[in-house]
């Protein structure tokens, strides 16, 4: 082999190995995206959680002193005692 085609080899060589590079930061910069937009969705979704399970408590509580109360007033109209 010449010099020359050497030199044409070794730039096809250096060539490849940028686009390889440019292609490796991109498909790195979209994964970190991807993670960055599943981080914020996981946060979302965990507050959504925080705020149904706070309302289900208080509904729950709700429903018991209701009950409670209700027993109290009518237990001796339903139970005769």
């Amino acid at each position: 082999m010449s010099d020359d085609e050497v030199r044409q080899l070794l730039r096809e060589i250096r060539d490849v190995q940028r686009e390889q590079l440019a292609e490796y930061r991109r498909v790195t910069e979209r994964s970190l995206e991807l993670q960055q937009r599943a981080v914020a969705r996981q946060e979302q979704f965990g507050r959504l959680y925080r705020r149904i399970t706070a309302v289900t408590g208080v509904v729950i509580v709700f429903v018991l002193v209701l009950l409670t109360f209700t027993l109290t007033k009518w237990w001796r109209y339903l139970f005769g005692f």
